[in-house]
């Protein structure tokens, strides 16, 4: 008899973030497209703790996060095709789209109105609160598992399926390539990935921080160029020369968006992928009508981006910079503390889950 349930980690409410409780979970219903998967790794992203620290609003508690699992497939349904039993296999931060609509139908499933989110939702017809991979297994639709190159490491590519594609997403989505000039605002867990991933895609990459502080670091992941927003008249000199500016900073907090929208040039795209708590910034149409710059935002990504962002990574030897912290109560702890003060650099992988889960 094929078990029922499974083991994870869970937190009760925002008051007691940093408590986790190791329990036993419900699968949802097992359907015919659906793949099981043995958890190896999972990705701290700060989705997670804006989720249980209550940041985002009221959750369905308790909770288990998690949303950038790599594992192997144990299981798969009748109708699967897209993965076979025994496969290295990743799940990110999406599990449910109609894959019927418009937006489905044109590689737009992560716009779905019906997209369900990995954790923290309820699978659709059911009073089934979804949990992460602070687990020991996850059920997902095949649409939503995706096979691991083999050239990438388990705990380098687990921050991929989230923070990865949603950099990489809006980049080749508003034209990233040879010829642009791309600018990445924010050097954290996806700004890290958005200048590996532009530099990869042959644009000239530029990191902009808050300060000169991780300069180094942005040259080491390849950045051609670096401004900080702390120096006098920072974006004089590269006032309308940017064709793409992909912001992934957590925080709006003195955030002077006139002067970040004046880097851009005509009709270029500046794509918000952070999403910051609290009322967020005032925008008027003064700070972008010199330039015709257009606002936007990006949302995760396709399947179809998943593998393309995965194939290019194992293409160009792209290694995310990872911290590892064992999975326990005192590793997760640790880890949504750290990540809450933007202590790491640039992203937590948990591992030794056969240690805690057999």
């Amino acid at each position: 008899m094929y078990p029922e349930t499974y083991e994870g980690f869970q937190i009760d409410s925002a008051e007691s973030w940093t408590d986790f409780k190791k329990r036993e979970l419900k699968f949802k219903p097992f359907g015919d497209y659906d793949v099981d998967v043995k958890i190896h790794a999972c990705g701290v992203c700060g989705s997670d703790v804006h989720t249980i620290t209550g940041g985002w609003g009221p959750k369905n508690f308790p909770l288990c996060v998690g949303h950038e699992i790599v594992g192997e497939a144990i299981r798969v349904g009748p109708k699967v095709t897209l993965i076979k039993k025994g496969q290295r296999v990743g799940v990110g931060a999406q599990i449910y789209a109609c894959l019927d609509c418009k937006q489905c139908r044109n590689d737009n499933e992560t716009y779905c109105r019906h997209q369900v989110d990995t954790y923290g939702g309820y699978w659709p017809g059911t009073d089934i609160v979804l949990q992460g991979g602070y687990s020991s297994h996850i059920r997902a639709h095949e649409h939503w598992v995706f096979p691991i190159p083999d050239a990438l490491e388990t705990n380098l590519v687990a921050p991929m399926l989230c923070a990865g594609l949603t950099a990489f997403s809006p980049l080749v989505r508003n034209g990233c390539g040879p010829g642009k000039k791309v600018g990445i605002v924010g050097l954290g867990g996806i700004g890290h990935f958005g200048v590996l991933f532009a530099k990869a895609l042959g644009a000239e990459t530029w990191a902009i921080s808050r300060s000169h502080s991780k300069e180094a670091d942005a040259k080491k992941l390849g950045a051609d160029g670096f401004i900080a927003t702390e120096d006098k008249d920072w974006n004089e000199p590269h006032r309308m020369t940017f064709d793409l500016i992909v912001n992934t900073a957590n925080s709006s907090e003195g955030f002077d968006l006139g002067k970040y929208l004046s880097l851009l040039d005509v009709h270029a795209h500046w794509v918000s992928v952070g999403l910051p708590e609290g009322e967020g910034q005032e925008v008027k149409s003064h700070m972008f009508m010199e330039n015709g710059c257009l606002i936007g935002a990006s949302h995760l990504g396709s399947r179809k981006e998943t593998l393309r962002m995965l194939q290019l990574a194992a293409d160009k030897g792209i290694k995310s910079w990872v911290e590892e912290i064992p999975i326990s109560e005192k590793g997760l702890a640790e880890a949504v503390t750290r990540m809450k003060k933007n202590d790491v650099r640039y992203r937590f992988t948990l591992t030794g889950y056969d240690k805690i889960f057999g």
